[in-house]
């Protein structure tokens, strides 16, 4: 086992010079990158997202959108290509780099820029912004800057929201208030229509129709008593040929004149003429007897030549005609009474039909004017700044010392990069060298024994010319690839930018961006 070691470090020592050769190029190239890498400022900003200041049960807001959502919203438009190009410009971010195209700054800009987002969905939540620059100042400055526009993002956000919010309701009561307004006038113009075949008044109508038809039952029964009467004078008339007036054919003062007559026969037979009572008699008689006179008078003028025979006939058929004009126009009424309430089921269906739609009409728009009534209360807490908002804990401040590059990290990942990579190239040669190096490699190989063994002799002069040769090789590789990269860092592009240009050319940045690494 002792053996073996010692054969293994003999083996080494024997390639040191590819050992040294890696291990100062790895470790030249680290050493460089760490002490020409621009030096990067980062300052950073603490934000809070506040809850709503008034409790949502007695005020909500109308801008429903929770902390990580709006804060991601806010993310895109701050790096939209036109705000990072004003900022760059106003801050002058590139002062130094003339040359870079509009892609080149606005992807150089979205890399210095660093948001933190919460992952939770809780009302209140701490968000980081930052920015790196070459400086601590300007780092500082973008950032506040930054910081003014998310706050500015916001309010913006939440006012134009609740502004839409507020004015898609007024546009909505006032839509549903024109279309109950229609509808109304709709209903009014139906029922102007058939105002006479309505379902409210059909308890009406079929009484009236009932109380018609009842009428024209007794029209009828008058009309045959009528007829029977008429016949019956008529056969008397034939029979007798004379016709005296009834009791029932005299008029009202005829039949009260001969009870005043047979009162006044009876209180002569107890009173004298002279007594109040017969004289008061007397004058009541006197005055019917005088109107009695005028009513024979006038009647007598058109019916001097008329029998008591004719003129009853006469009263009869007029009582007729009289009766059958009522029957008619009671019948057409009723055929118009029929007709509206055989059109008052379609009618009732057809006004249910347009007052259902006008009461779905009002508790639409019952409920958009309460919507109204909360839009504008949300619209008025986020003028005044009373829901969720975004409010800085912290500003940016210069900071003091470069947060990045980690120089001593880098310096001591390329002497340990430069370490493993010589011995791994050591390792490499050796397991593909096959060569017959040792005694034992005789023996396991040919199955000889040796006696002896006489390694290879170089001379003095062998080993001086490979001594400083491989000297000149250790440092022409030490102090060449420092000074070409300082030399490059220095005329040509600085380092960082050499390096992700070469990250980009091999595609490697896309592989770091998703490993979530950065220079």
């Amino acid at each position: 086992m002792l053996d073996d070691m010692k054969f293994f470090l003999s083996l080494f020592m024997r390639r040191i010079h590819y050992f040294l050769l890696v291990f100062v190029a790895v470790a030249g190239v680290g050493l460089t990158m760490a002490y020409t890498l621009p030096p990067v400022y980062e300052a950073e900003a603490q934000l809070l997202v506040e809850s709503p200041q008034i409790p949502g049960n007695l005020a909500a807001s109308t801008v429903e959108v929770s902390a990580p959502e709006i804060l991601q919203i806010i993310r895109q438009r701050l790096l939209t290509r036109a705000t990072l190009l004003d900022i760059s410009r106003e801050f002058n971010v590139h002062a130094d780099r003339p040359g870079m195209s509009p892609d080149a700054i606005v992807a150089d800009m979205r890399k210095r820029i660093s948001m933190g987002l919460p992952r939770s969905r809780d009302a209140a939540a701490f968000v980081s912004l930052s920015f790196k620059a070459s400086n601590g100042a300007l780092s500082a400055r973008v950032t506040n800057e930054l910081v003014t526009r998310v706050l500015e993002e916001n309010v913006s956000m939440r006012k134009a929201a609740s502004g839409q919010t507020l004015e898609f309701f007024v546009q909505e009561v006032a839509r549903l208030d024109q279309e109950l307004a229609d509808q109304g006038q709709r209903i009014l113009e139906f029922k102007l229509r058939n105002q006479n075949a309505l379902p409210e008044s059909v308890d009406f109508r079929r009484n009236r129709q009932a109380s018609l038809q009842e009428r024209i039952l007794q029209i009828e029964r008058d009309l045959s008593s009528l007829r029977d009467r008429r016949d019956r004078l008529t056969e008397m008339y034939e029979r007798t040929g004379s016709i005296t007036m009834s009791e029932e054919e005299m008029t009202p003062e005829e039949r009260r004149l001969i009870q005043l007559q047979d009162d006044l026969t009876t209180a002569l037979t107890v009173y004298s003429e002279q007594n109040p009572r017969i004289q008061n008699l007397q004058r009541r008689v006197e005055v019917l007897e005088n109107k009695v006179a005028e009513q024979r008078a006038a009647e007598g003028q058109g019916s001097e030549d008329l029998s008591p025979y004719e003129i009853q006939i006469a009263d009869i058929e007029g009582q007729m005609e009289f009766l059958i004009e009522q029957r008619t126009t009671i019948e057409e009424d009723l055929a118009e009474l029929n007709a509206s309430l055989e059109a008052t089921p379609a009618n009732a269906i057809t006004l249910g039909t347009l007052e259902r739609d006008y009461e779905n009409l009002r508790v639409q728009y019952n409920q958009a004017t309460a919507d109204l009534a909360a839009a504008r209360t949300g619209d008025q807490i986020e003028a005044q700044s009373r829901g969720q908002r975004i409010t800085v804990i912290e500003q940016a401040v210069a900071p003091r010392e470069p947060t990045a590059p980690d120089r001593r990290k880098i310096a001591i990942m390329g002497i340990g990069g430069g370490i493993i990579m010589g011995a791994g190239l050591v390792a490499l040669l050796e397991l593909l060298n096959s060569s017959i190096r040792r005694p034992a490699d005789l023996t396991n190989r040919l199955g000889i024994t040796p006696f002896m063994t006489i390694p290879y002799i170089r001379t003095k002069r062998q080993r001086v010319a490979r001594r400083t040769l491989i000297g000149l090789a250790i440092a022409l590789v030490a102090i060449g690839i420092p000074l070409t990269l300082y030399l490059l860092h220095t005329y040509y592009l600085p380092m960082d930018l050499l390096i992700e240009r070469a990250l980009d050319k091999t595609g490697l940045s896309g592989v770091l961006e998703q490993l979530g690494l950065s220079l």
